[in-house]
């Protein structure tokens, strides 16, 4: 079964709350248009298609659209050697979508890196806590509305205290330096 029959499967499986399947070099994707349903749709897609390999889950962050994040599961299948990409819109205020660590495990640890770095949680996770950032750390860093030069922290005695975690940012790139350490982006400190 290619990727294509696989995402027609589901489609009719699921009705109107998938549209697609979209393709685009290669890659095939459908879009969920209720989050709630997720788990129910990932379940599915394993369980019958045979998607027995979650590759990753990643969040968009599209500031200034509504609904803001987009939360993209990667899905492959070992037997038939074929990949299918699902994506769930997500509004900031819905804020908690299911968890998908039912289906595959694998999930515990990109929910937990989801929830860190752009603060979305997920209902039912077994461990949803920071996985990066300290706990009690107010920001989201992988939001577009996170300064690149950080924030400053009211936490004493933990990892920073000034500004963190890029002071003076954003990344520099030092074109022709005189060899590749010197030529790697980095803040760049003024000389004098």
């Amino acid at each position: 079964m290619t990727a294509v029959e696989s995402a027609q499967t589901l489609r009719t499986a699921f009705g109107a709350v998938l549209s697609g399947p979209m393709e685009f070099r290669g890659e095939v994707t459908l879009q969920l248009a209720d989050a709630a349903r997720l788990a129910e749709v990932c379940a599915h897609a394993k369980d019958s298609l045979g998607f027995d390999f979650l590759t990753d889950i990643t969040a968009i962050d599209n500031l200034g659209e509504a609904p803001r994040f987009t939360l993209v599961y990667e899905l492959y299948n070992m037997r038939h050697g074929c990949r299918l990409r699902l994506k769930a819109a997500v509004a900031e205020e819905q804020g908690e979508v299911p968890t998908v660590c039912g289906v595959w495990r694998a999930a515990e640890w990109h929910e937990r890196e989801i929830y860190d770095m752009m603060g979305l949680r997920f209902a039912g996770h077994p461990d949803l806590r920071r996985i990066l950032m300290w706990e009690g750390y107010p920001y989201f860093p992988l939001r577009k509305d996170f300064p690149l030069a950080g924030r400053p922290t009211d936490v004493p005695g933990v990892a920073f205290t000034e500004r963190a975690p890029l002071e003076g940012g954003p990344f520099v790139t030092a074109a022709g330096g005189r060899d590749t350490q010197a030529r790697e982006p980095r803040v760049r400190q003024s000389e004098g």
